[in-house]
């Protein structure tokens, strides 16, 4: 097989690259390892920037979002028994997020790739094996797909193919730097069907710990708790769950929460990360691929959309005059972005979370920075500046 641009990986940001390239008119295909019923139920993220759903909407990708996503305007900061909403249009210029699953994203974009005319390639079931002279000209993919070996020649590999895909390993480990943190705590995830208890999201810090709830439709809530690293969901029943949950999110005693089944349970460890540079030759790194940020900013899938938003407009430069000055900015650019996220993501993670070693002190120099948030019109903008979405350049 023949094509200019490679992308391995099939989740949202491979899909949002091969259709942003498709609209201008440059020619890839796309190689996802899994099946498409596990691609489209795979549980993700669900908190969409302004300009994710701006570029959503733009590539023809945003009538369901329209239709079935939830606006939010703000989220509360519950501490000390108190809560403090953040508005985020009155301190962005208008700007707001969107509760809109990933999985939905994702199946947005599939049946747009599979049921336009014309649509790029996108294999199912096609395992990518290696990627042989990356640094060249003509770089190749090898894959497998429906049992047999094949190859994949390219102009350009675009490696949105997560962590533990094989694009990241393919730069040689002289040639690249990372950076990694990770955090003394877990989450336990929790889905529930029964209708959520707010109407935005609530970032709780309480003395036994974190907890966030957010919602995936008006009928269905996520909600997270923190717990130890190494923690067993099974170790939880439904009724700990909830009573823990009441417990964190309380407001001045008052422990209303709405209950219902809980249809899923997981525990997620938290970590911070980012390999240096998001390049090498012409194989060029997005999203997991290249940076992994804990969930407590939301800003995961919102930097990868952001990262094929910036080699989009590269390789459609370089199609239209053949500069490469886009192109050989690419990691420059993406990682400039990529700091500022990982900054506010361990920022809201460092002072909403307990550690098990913090001292008295810690505990009340965190409280004293979310007091400063409620306090200060200043501190509350930078808060909603970032939720957000920075600009992209």
């Amino acid at each position: 097989m023949r094509t200019t641009v490679g992308i391995i990986g099939g989740g949202p940001a491979g899909l949002l690259l091969a259709r942003l390239l498709h609209r201008a008119g440059i020619d890839c295909v796309v190689l996802e390892s899994r099946d498409r019923a596990y691609v489209e139920r795979r549980q993700r993220a669900g908190i969409l920037e302004q300009g994710t759903v701006d570029v959503l909407r733009e590539c023809g990708a945003g009538g369901r979002l329209d239709r079935e996503g939830l606006p939010h305007q703000g989220i509360e900061l519950r501490f000390e028994g108190r809560g403090h909403r953040v508005d985020f249009p009155s301190a962005t210029g208008g700007k707001s997020v969107m509760v809109y699953a990933q999985t939905e994203i994702v199946k947005d974009l599939i049946a747009l790739q599979l049921e336009e005319p014309g649509g790029p390639p996108l294999l199912f079931g096609a395992e990518a094996l290696a990627i042989e002279k990356p640094d060249s000209a003509a770089p190749v993919i090898r894959f497998r797909h429906e049992g047999r070996e094949q190859t994949l020649s390219c102009d350009y590999v675009a490696g949105c193919d997560g962590f533990h895909g094989i694009a990241r390993s393919t730069i040689p480990a002289d040639r690249v730097r990372a950076f990694e943190h990770a955090y003394p705590y877990s989450w336990l995830g929790v889905l529930a069907d029964v209708a959520p208890s707010c109407e935005e999201l609530i970032y709780a810090r309480h003395r036994r710990g974190f907890a966030l709830h957010s919602m995936r439709s008006p009928q269905v809530s996520r909600l997270y708790l923190q717990v130890p690293n190494g923690t067993d969901p099974d170790d939880w029943s439904h009724e700990r769950i909830w009573d823990e949950l009441s417990a964190r999110f309380a407001l001045d005693g008052d422990r209303t929460l709405e209950r219902g089944p809980i249809t899923a349970t997981s525990v997620t460890p938290m970590r911070s990360f980012v390999q240096e540079p998001m390049r090498h030759g012409r194989l060029f790194l997005a999203g997991d691929a290249a940076h992994i940020v804990p969930p407590t900013g939301a800003k995961g899938l919102n930097l990868a959309v952001t990262d094929v938003i910036t080699l989009g407009r590269a390789l459609i430069q370089h199609q239209e005059n053949g500069s490469s000055e886009l192109l050989d900015g690419y990691s420059r650019t993406c990682l400039r972005r990529v700091w500022q996220a990982e900054r506010f993501s361990y920022f809201m993670t460092d002072t909403l979370h307990r550690r098990p070693d913090e001292s008295p002190f810690e505990d009340r120099e965190r409280i004293a920075r979310l007091e400063r948030i409620a306090s200060s019109p200043t501190a509350s903008a930078e808060l909603a500046e970032n939720y957000v979405g920075l600009p992209l350049s």
